[in-house]
């Protein structure tokens, strides 16, 4: 119909959407339904009709608008105008007491003395995101990302009806983002895996695969068929408004606006009112609607937190206390042996199907013949299975009591699986190696892996799956090829079209701008991690003179040893690898030049070993900190190391440290050192 709609229309389109969005904040927020689903779904209809005839009255927050009609070629970027930080996981009691102590003793030094009071809640197993309002309107959703840059799922959050489109009240900021957890519920899951395999369609294998999924559709059409809820925990970026001076009372006043929070947050004091807290909803987990891995504590009060502050990527008043890692029981039905990029050979357990921690395990590593022999695991044992959040599943023990007859040990195998050459194993060594190098497959393809990660060249849109296809096809024979590679040639490959051929060409060569501990790294030299490729690159201070030096000159840098230095000065002088640097060189690599080491710092000539879970901050922001300060990090403890840091769940390397007398920083000595550091 066109033409101007009369005024009855008007009113009642706009009655028809106060009534939806009342009654969508009594079932969502309230979880106090006012109408039937058949009722909601009735006026629903009538909305959508009145539309219909009179599309001029459609706007962006009315109940029919939650699903978008075209489909997108791609998702857009959004960068948080606050970083969504993660948080620190905690595993034990003593952990979850350590960072209540450090929150005690660093309030108490603010002149903070009362007892901290924590906001608790389940730590659900979805997916985080954002959501923006402005003047009360939803107008974008964005994935967690990385946690500055996120995806825009604007029109995949739209379909959620648990998420409002408008909010309700007044006094609402001008511009506010909070910040929620999006879920599929365990029941509706299973219903929707029952129905997908009656139509013979794909199922997922748990809940947070079926959220993940479900938000990362380019047509929210999809989105909308799926069953998808979201509790709201707290807030980002407000501009021109305020909150509330605590976690709690910021959650009530997001149940008014409308947000759904959930029911089982509440405030504790002290520690150990988190910890029955932890009991009480363990001892829940199962009936919950939801999956969860643990529960999180975060500081109630929010001048405290800013007190607190934050470090690297975590804030220092939260943390995430998990449960303990699931276990269950299968059958060895074979173990095999995967080739690593240095030739190592690891033991794979391949196991009878079974599900565990949220997933179904097929396979769990055996990490070394050691292990192997230590645990006497044989083909056709059951085994216990553990598995813990994203951690890789591993045989935990063998039930010897259910041993079959006939079984035998696992020997190693005398040449490699992959491509025949001869293993070798030194008796010192837990290592067994194929001695193929480069013209073993599996090495070849772990190499380039290694070379484009992250840490190494940081190639961005090469992963794992696109590097074995092109080595399959024999187009990537090393990782010099890869500025060969044309977008004509990518683009005929599976699931790589024309536009993704383009943006990774385009990234190959934006790779070439790097740093000379980046391309030390991503050698992928034995035995030299990140800290040993910084500490080469800042002692020699180019490529070069790294090259030229012998065993005798390596060992001059802080922390190298005899057989670091024997690898490096090994792998220099190889044919093929110096070969390998030409070529990287010709394809146009090149990095800043390096200030050489000796440089001022209140921590020069001090050496350090990191070892455990700092709670406060992660490995990679602890060896930065240090490194600012002109130490050195080394990976191994010996005579020459200054201080070990010791975290939580600190292993061998603090028991080698106190064999040898050298000092133990714990956490808060750490930080107080790094502060004290800073200062001079």
């Amino acid at each position: 119909m066109s033409g101007r709609a009369p005024g009855t229309v008007v009113s009642k389109v706009q009655r028809l959407r106060e009534l939806l969005h009342r009654y969508n904040y009594a079932y969502h927020a309230l979880d106090a339904p006012e109408v039937s689903d058949a009722q909601y779904d009735a006026l629903l209809e009538e909305l959508r009709a009145l539309e219909g005839q009179h599309p001029e009255l459609i706007t962006p927050d009315s109940p029919t608008q939650r699903v978008g009609a075209t489909p997108l070629a791609m998702f857009g970027e959004v960068r948080h105008r606050l970083p969504m930080l993660s948080l620190d996981n905690a595993f034990s009691e003593e952990a979850v007491r350590s960072f209540d102590r450090r929150v005690r003793e660093r309030l108490a030094t603010a002149g903070c003395e009362e007892p901290v009071r924590y906001s608790a809640e389940p730590k659900l197993d979805g997916l985080a995101v954002s959501a923006t309002y402005e003047n009360g309107l939803f107008t974008r959703g964005a994935t967690r990302g990385d946690g500055e840059t996120g995806e825009d799922i604007t029109q995949n959050l739209r379909t959620i009806a648990s998420l409002p489109l408008k909010l309700r009240g007044k006094d609402l900021p001008t511009v506010l983002e909070v910040r929620g957890e999006v879920f599929m519920p365990k029941a509706r899951f299973e219903r929707f895996n029952a129905e997908a395999t009656a139509r013979g369609e794909k199922t997922f294998v748990n809940p947070r695969n079926a959220a993940a999924g479900s938000l990362r559709q380019l047509d929210a059409r999809i989105t909308a068929k799926r069953p998808l809820d979201i509790f709201i925990y707290g807030t980002g970026y407000v501009e021109d408004g305020s909150l509330p001076d605590t976690q709690g009372e910021t959650l009530a006043s997001l149940r008014a606006w409308g947000f759904k929070i959930c029911p089982e947050s509440r405030i504790v004091t002290g520690i150990d009112e988190c910890l029955r807290y932890f009991a009480d909803i363990g001892a829940r987990r199962a009936q919950l609607a939801y999956q969860i891995d643990g529960v999180v504590y975060k500081v109630d009060d929010q001048e405290q937190r800013r007190l607190l502050g934050f470090v690297a990527r975590a804030p220092r008043w939260a943390i995430a206390h998990k449960y303990p890692a699931e276990e269950e029981t299968t059958v060895v039905r074979d173990i095999e042996f995967q080739v690593g990029r240095t030739g190592a050979l690891t033991p794979v357990a391949r196991l009878e199907p079974v599900f565990v921690g949220g997933v179904t395990v097929s396979n769990a590593t055996l990490h070394n013949m050691d292990e192997v022999h230590r645990k006497d695991v044989r083909v056709g044992d059951s085994v216990i299975v553990r598995r813990a959040g994203d951690v890789i599943p591993e045989v935990a023990r063998v039930l010897l009591e259910r041993r079959p007859a006939g079984t035998r040990p696992l020997a190693l195998p005398a040449c490699c699986p992959v491509c025949g050459s001869p293993v070798v194993k030194d008796e010192e060594a837990a290592v067994a190696r194929c001695t193929g190098g480069r013209s073993c497959p599996a090495q070849r393809v772990e190499e380039i892996k290694h070379f484009a990660a992250r840490r190494a060249l940081d190639i961005r849109g090469l992963g794992d799956k696109l590097i074995e296809q092109l080595c399959a096809t024999g187009v990537v024979r090393s990782p010099a090829d890869l500025w060969h590679l044309d977008a004509a040639a990518l683009a005929e490959l599976e699931r790589m079209g024309e536009k993704s051929a383009q943006k990774l060409v385009k990234a190959i060569h934006a790779a070439r701008a790097t740093t000379l501990p980046r391309l030390l790294y991503g050698l992928g030299i034995r035995d030299v991690g990140e800290a040993t490729a910084l500490a080469l690159a800042q002692h020699f201070g180019t490529l070069q003179a790294l090259q030229a030096a012998d065993e005798d000159g390596v060992q001059q840098v802080p922390d190298v040893g005899p057989v670091v230095a024997a690898n490096v000065v090994a792998w220099f002088r190889d044919t093929e690898n110096r070969r390998l640097l030409h070529r990287l060189l010709e394809a146009g690599l090149h990095w800043p030049p390096i200030q050489r080491s000796g440089n001022p710092g209140p921590l020069a000539g001090k050496t350090f070993v990191l070892t455990g879970t700092l709670s406060g901050m992660t490995r990679e922001a602890a060896q930065a900190a240090l490194q600012r300060a002109g130490a050195r990090v080394s990976g191994s403890v010996s005579s020459k190391t200054s201080y070990v840091v010791a975290g939580a769940e600190a292993g061998s390397k603090l028991k080698k440290a106190q064999s040898l007398s050298i000092p133990v920083l714990d956490e808060p000595a750490f930080l107080d050192l790094l502060k004290s550091s800073s200062r001079s």
